[in-house]
Formats: structure tokens, C-alpha cells, sequence
């Protein structure tokens, strides 16, 4: 008789969670994870990506008692975890092009439901996720994911935002924060890095569709991440969710400071994090004391020329400016602290 083989991760029983109720424990805590993404891929040390791809795809698999396909798009996730013959994936798992990862998933979705029609059922048991980076999302990828949110179909879009295209070399994407250098926008000339008031802020377009769900979150707050892809596959219909994950190799930082760089994010202004439904900004996560946006850019050496002799005092002035616009305008100041 064969008896059933369960693989585990290693070292991710940290003693924090052993400690607490089952029920409060991070789904990485527990031996029932599914291991989406698993052991064995080739994601860079540190890499915001892999961590974040992980705890999403476990926390969906959780919510949907295992019942779930996805959609990648091309790039670093999709590269990094299924070299040919190889893959870390763990779960139906369809590689689509750079740009239709929302097609595909609402392919996928249409096709469950015609199943689910067909054996008498309201809705299908299987749910779908589809996710991409930025540059898949907020530019390849922005008509299929549009009209993915038009249309209302029933999948969770999950984009992994680490700022460009680090599968290709470090390319600009619309998601580029302004002065940031990449090597399609250089440090050189009167106005170096990315370009001021170029871009795109997804999740307020994602807003303006008034889909039913949109969150952003970052790395630092797994458990933050967790229990809103778990409350998004509660919902039916179309959900954005937008996950900051800091890329050593692209951001020039250090492997070690990933988590940290993703909450100086937050603690900026520079990335808000919040919920909102129907078009409505319903929850924010508060910012106790406001950092100042030096101290999340310069562990970054895509920021370097902003700083020393001479500089860019401007740019740095104006960045700090849009966090603090950042602040107003979601309410992320905590006034009680």
C-alpha cells in the first residue's frame, strides 16, 4: 500500500507563531500549507517577489480549500520558478504571455463556469488568480487587465510591483518611481532618473473601475497580505490587489534590507497601503510617525545621485511632497500617536 508523501519547506516554523493559536497563525506556520511556490527555485537572494508570491498563492489556497488555478505572466516570477523542465509550482499553473495574464485567467474563470452550469451549480468550487509584475501589468498587460475589470470577471489579478523590468535589465516601466535610475533612464543630464509626472497608479485606476475589490500591501506585513487575499477570494467578481516587492538586484540594495525597505515604503507616504471597495477607500493601515523619504532612498543605490555634491535637492523635495500628498489624501497619518 503507498502511502501518501507531503513535502515541507524547512525554517519557516519561526517560534512566534508556534506560540499563538492555531487560528491566528500565519499560513506559512502551519504543516497543512500547500507549498505553492516551493523549495528549488532561482529567485535572487532577498528577492520581495518569491516571499511575496509565496504567502499570496498559500493564503489563496487556503481560502479556497486548494481549489485554485493561475495564470503567470512572463517575467522574473515566471522565469525564476519554471526553468524548462523544471517548476516550483505546485498547483494548475499556466504560463501565459507577457501582456494577457488577465486574458488567460478570464479564459480560465469562463470555462469553470460553463463547468460548473453544466453539473447543476451556481459557481464553480474552483477559483482563479492571474499575476504579473509591473511591467505585465501597468503596461504590456493594461487593455487585457481593463477589460478584465470591466467585464467583472471572477478573478483575483495579483501585480508583484518591484518598480521596472528586472527580468530584462532593469527597465523603466510605468510603475518607475521618479528619479529612480534604470538602464533606459540614466543619472546623467539636468534631469537624471526616471522622469517627473510619467506613470501610471494602478490601483486608483483599478479604483475607477469600481470592481468590487482593491487592496495594495507590501512584504513587510505578511499577515496584512494574507488576510486580504483571503478576504478577496470571498468576493466574487473582478479584484486587484498591488504588492510592493523590493528587488535587490534592480533597487542596488542590500539582500537583507527587503523587509525593511518595503515598510519605509509604507512609513513614507511613498506607498500607501489601504483597501477599497467599490470605488470607496474603505480601511488604511496608519503611519505612526512619518519617516522622511531619505531614509527609504538612500540604502537604494538607484537613488544614489540624488545625494552628495550636487545633487538633486529638487527632485528630492518633490518626492517628498508627493508622500506627504500621499498622507492627506488616504488619511494615513495616525493622530492618536
Amino acid at each position: 500500500m503507498n502511502a501518501p508523501v507531503k513535502f515541507y519547506q524547512t525554517g519557516t516554523f519561526t517560534v512566534g507563531n508556534r506560540l499563538l493559536e492555531a487560528d491566528q497563525r500565519s499560513v506559512q506556520s502551519s504543516e497543512a500549507r500547500s507549498n505553492s511556490l516551493n523549495s528549488g527555485h532561482r529567485a535572487c537572494q532577498g528577492c520581495g517577489e518569491a516571499l511575496g508570491a509565496r504567502y499570496v498563492v498559500d493564503a489563496a489556497m487556503r481560502a479556497t480549500n486548494n481549489q485554485l488555478i493561475a495564470a503567470n505572466a512572463t517575467g522574473c516570477l515566471e522565469v525564476f520558478s519554471t526553468p524548462y523542465p523544471e517548476t516550483s509550482w505546485q498547483l494548475p499553473w499556466i504560463h501565459s504571455l507577457f501582456g494577457n495574464a488577465a486574458a488567460v485567467g478570464t479564459g480560465i474563470a469562463a470555462a469553470l463556469k460553463v463547468k460548473a452550469h453544466k453539473a447543476g451549480k451556481a459557481v464553480s468550487e474552483v477559483r482563479v488568480i492571474a499575476q504579473g509584475g509591473d511591467g505585465g501589468t501597468t503596461d504590456i498587460g493594461f487593455g487585457c487587465l481593463s477589460g478584465m475589470f470591466e467585464r467583472n470577471d471572477d478573478v483575483l489579478y495579483i501585480c508583484y510591483d518591484n518598480e521596472a523590468y528586472m527580468n530584462t535589465g532593469v527597465q523603466r516601466s510605468s510603475a518607475t518611481p521618479m528619479g529612480a535610475r534604470t538602464a533606459t533612464t540614466m543619472a546623467v543630464g539636468a534631469h537624471p532618473g526616471a522622469p517627473q509626472g510619467q506613470g501610471k497608479n494602478l490601483p486608483l485606476i483599478a479604483m475607477a473601475h469600481e470592481i468590487a475589490y482593491v487592496a495594495t500591501a507590501t512584504v513587510a506585513d505578511l499577515r496584512d497580505l494574507e488576510a486580504k487575499v483571503e478576504k478577496a477570494m470571498r468576493i466574487r467578481g473582478a479584484r486587484y490587489l498591488h504588492v510592493l516587492v523590493p528587488c535587490p538586484l534592480g533597487w542596488g540594495s542590500a539582500s537583507h534590507d527587503t523587509i525593511r525597505l518595503a515598510r519605509l515604503a509604507r512609513e513614507t507616504g511613498i506607498f500607501p497601503v489601504f483597501e477599497a471597495e467599490h470605488g470607496e477607500v474603505t480601511a488604511v493601515t496608519k503611519i505612526r510617525r512619518p519617516v522622511p523619504v531619505e531614509d527609504y532612498l538612500k540604502p537604494q543605490k538607484r537613488f544614489a545621485h540624488l545625494f552628495g555634491i550636487p545633487g538633486q535637492p529638487g527632485m528630492l523635495a518633490h518626492i517628498q511632497a508627493d508622500a506627504d500628498r500621499n498622507i492627506r489624501r488616504f488619511e494615513l497619518l495616525d493622530e492618536e500617536a
